[in-house]
């Protein structure tokens, strides 16, 4: 394999690293100066017809998304070999529930962001960060299909002895760029997509991700008093008006 050119130095280690370190330090920071503005600022007032078909589409098909993921870039490929999992199996697999959470996400996104350029309300509660966060989370779900289909399903080009190594070294702070240089255009613009969005990430309403409201399993009860006028106890010296 040859040398690293120090174009493929800067995009494939320098950028990751320091949109980690954008990552990381921007929760830091906007937890600590601005815990008010940690919100997904919800539209739902404005309209909810939509939203209630739109949202659940995209976070489940994201979250589908996710252990895809998971599976298809921390686990070895010596790993599913050895239990059993031959690769035209994780490819089957890959290519139908893959691409039907991918699709899922695709169509809820799509109908979010008709929902926001298209309901004026919404649209005028929408920031500049907000049709950022849009724009990239639609540049890295739609190159990711489309690597998915005809680049590692079609095209046959495995990204698990590639792209998957790379992303196991990136942790072990050793990630050789030459593999990534190494990829399909579509996988490129996927994973550098990806990194940016990682970057801006904490700036923007997904730091609700990682927001669990643990403390209502441990706070009281609250207590709704009726305001029904039978119930309530009739004190001598004061007279009931009927309205």
């Amino acid at each position: 394999m040859t040398s690293p050119t120090a174009w493929d130095t800067f995009l494939w280690v320098i950028i990751p690293y320091l949109a980690l370190a954008s990552f990381i330090l921007g929760h830091i920071w906007r937890y600590r100066y601005d815990k008010f503005g940690w919100t997904t600022r919800s539209s739902q007032i404005y309209e909810s017809k939509l939203l209630r078909i739109a949202s659940p589409l995209f976070h489940y098909g994201i979250i589908a998304v996710f252990f895809g993921h998971v599976i298809g870039l921390g686990v070895p490929k010596s790993w599913t070999e050895a239990i059993g999992f031959t690769e035209n199996m994780y490819h089957i697999m890959a290519i139908t529930i893959g691409l039907g959470a991918g699709a899922a996400t695709i169509g809820g996104l799509g109908m979010l962001i008709y929902r926001r350029r298209n309901n004026t309300r919404v649209f005028g509660a929408t920031t500049k960060l907000d049709k950022l966060m849009y724009l990239m989370l639609g540049i890295t779900i739609v190159a990711g299909v489309y690597a998915t289909i005809f680049e590692s399903g079609f095209g046959h080009f495995d990204y698990r002895e590639s792209i998957s190594v790379w992303f196991r070294q990136f942790w072990t702070l050793q990630p050789d760029p030459e593999l990534m240089a190494a990829a399909t255009t579509g996988f490129q613009i996927h994973v550098l997509s990806a990194v940016l969005l990682f970057a801006v990430w904490p700036f923007t309403r997904l730091v609700h991700a990682f927001t669990v409201p643990l403390g209502y399993l441990t706070r009281p009860y609250i207590v709704y008093r009726s305001k029904d006028r039978l119930r309530q106890p009739q004190r001598r010296g004061w007279e009931q008006i009927d309205f």
